[in-house]
């Protein structure tokens, strides 16, 4: 079954506990960041701290025991989108409590290699990420198999994952 609108805000809104994601790609191509990332690549900065939505979703759930994080898996050197991605979202939602980690592959063997972008709400519901080669999404898809398997991709990424701050400041 594949989301969109208010079927996937929805996923946002009803989980109870945990809502992860896994990133692998060096580039993600969003309509409503072309603008940002466009300035960003001609040397303008994001110094924040700012409150949004997704700080203000990050804030609620961490208030009420739950969580928000990610790991995304890159390899140096940083692409500009990654360099955008840490200056304009990863720095300031880190410091409101999303759990966001680094899994650095440039000097190591990938322990996920061949996974694909996903999010795993509450360790039960799973959403594929479907992207085109550049970063483009193609469509998000509800997983109706046994989680199990994102739940162990999951752990192995955690495993062998830093956290932003920690990577940012190394």
């Amino acid at each position: 079954m594949l989301l969109d609108g208010d079927e996937w805000q929805a996923k946002f809104c009803d989980f109870r506990t945990e809502a992860w994601r896994l990133e692998t790609l060096p580039q993600y191509l969003v309509p409503q960041e072309a603008e940002e990332f466009a300035a960003f690549k001609n040397g303008a900065r994001f110094p924040g701290p700012y409150e949004d939505s997704w700080t203000a979703l990050i804030r609620k759930h961490t208030a009420s025991g739950g969580g928000i994080g990610r790991v995304h898996i890159l390899a140096r050197p940083l692409s500009d989108y990654l360099r955008f991605e840490f200056e304009r979202y990863y720095r300031h939602q880190a410091l409101v409590g999303e759990d966001i980690r680094i899994l650095d592959v440039t000097d190591r063997p990938n322990p996920l290699p061949d996974v694909h972008d996903f999010w795993m709400f509450d360790r039960s519901t799973v959403v594929l990420m479907h992207y085109e080669e550049d970063g483009r999404q193609i469509s998000r898809e509800l997983y109706e198999g046994d989680p199990a398997p994102f739940i162990e991709r999951q752990r192995l990424a955690l495993e062998a994952s830093v956290p932003f701050l920690e990577y940012v400041r190394a």
